[in-house]
């Protein structure tokens, strides 16, 4: 028997975290309770407008309220929802009341996990088990293991599924590699390895510590992929009784099992069909989906007093259904299937156009193709 050798596995694998598993499939809801951390940890890949900001987001969508997280849960249909920050234990309270209403509004069967990096105190085990968390995420501020220990316990015996999420960084294989041995005697049932991402919140960190992007198609930081799969090898080649890729050595099987998320499939795939399902829920009869995952439709610019005049107008002479046009007075502008708008910019004397948005909450503008020449 030859073991496979890992790679960038893009699809959900055996004995995988329930959670990983939804939000590979783009059905798990991201909520974003606050951006306060106590960490500051440089290799944070938050946005300005997110890091240490007491906000929270259901997705792309800024919320005030719960009752707007409900919303974007439901308009995406979500099968689960993932909790984090931030650290979601800087706004312990509210995240305790998101599960909780969640769990209301959709049942048991919607899983939620959660991310955090603070050892909080054992007795507090039981009151995220009692809202209703499935499984918790522990991220190991400096790779030291000890503190954990305690809180990881009580966890497992609060009945919540408990696991490791580390980014995969360069300079600590050694570390990293004892930490696959330390390991082997928590509850723990899952160990994440995320590929170290350089973004514009983390560059200037990461470029003092001498790390650069490992392509011009990806934000992973050079060898930070080929770490993480030497780690995975190892505990897959115990698993199946093999010899260490590495150094021939034979392990027993460590008992947890390792995924590798690449930089990659976390920007583009998992958001992607997150971005899939939620268009799938909410496309209007007037819009397609796109190749890229993006919506588009025809529009025509008219002005918020003409908007409904114009709508009546097309109504009575193209014979289209009410159903097939949407006003949309903050761009001023009707929308429309894409073919009545190629038909209407050679007839009317109004701005005429193909829009490109993306299928969330605030609609993100990303292309804007003039079919005529009156442009506005």
């Amino acid at each position: 028997m030859r073991l496979k050798m890992a790679s960038a596995v893009d699809s959900p694998e055996e004995n995988e975290a329930v959670g990983c598993v939804q939000c590979q499939k783009g059905s798990k809801l991201v909520l974003f309770v606050t951006g306060h951390c106590h960490w500051m940890c440089d290799y944070c890949p938050l946005s300005e407008n997110r890091r240490e900001v007491d906000v929270m987001f259901a997705n792309e969508r800024p919320c005030t309220s719960l009752d707007e997280v409900i919303e974007e849960a439901r308009a995406m249909n979500a099968t689960g929802t993932g909790i984090t920050g931030g650290d979601p234990l800087m706004a312990r309270e509210q995240s305790l009341e998101a599960i909780r209403r969640l769990k209301q509004e959709f049942g048991e069967a919607h899983h939620i996990h959660m991310y955090t990096s603070i050892p909080f105190p054992e007795h507090q085990a039981s009151d995220f088990a009692e809202a209703g968390l499935d499984e918790i995420r522990f991220h190991l501020l400096n790779l030291e293991l000890t503190k954990y220990l305690a809180i990881i316990k009580a966890c497992e015996v609060a009945g919540i599924e408990v696991g490791i999420e580390l980014p995969a960084d360069p300079d600590e294989e050694e570390r990293l590699f004892e930490l696959l041995e330390e390991l082997r005697h928590t509850e723990i049932t899952f160990l994440n390895l995320n590929e170290l991402e350089i973004t514009t919140g983390n560059q200037a960190e990461m470029e003092l510590r001498g790390f650069n992007l490992s392509s011009e198609m990806t934000a992973g930081a050079e060898g930070s992929r080929e770490l993480a799969i030497q780690l995975k090898n190892r505990v897959e080649a115990a698993e199946h009784g093999l010899p260490d890729p590495l150094d021939n050595s034979m392990r027993e099987k460590y008992g947890y099992h390792l995924k590798f998320c690449t930089a990659s499939y976390k920007d583009a795939g998992q958001l992607r069909a997150r971005f899939r399902r939620r268009a799938g829920q909410t496309l209007a009869p007037h819009e397609q989906l796109t190749e890229d995952d993006t919506i588009m439709f025809g529009a025509l610019y008219s002005s918020q007093t003409l908007c409904e005049n114009d709508q009546q107008e097309l109504i009575e002479v193209t014979g289209i259904s009410p159903e097939w046009l949407r006003i949309d007075l903050d761009n001023e502008r009707i929308e429309m299937p894409v073919d009545l708008a190629e038909e209407l910019s050679e007839m009317v004397n109004a701005p005429v156009a193909i829009v490109e948005v993306h299928p969330t909450h605030e609609r993100l503008e990303v292309s804007l193709v003039w079919l005529n020449d009156h442009r506005p």
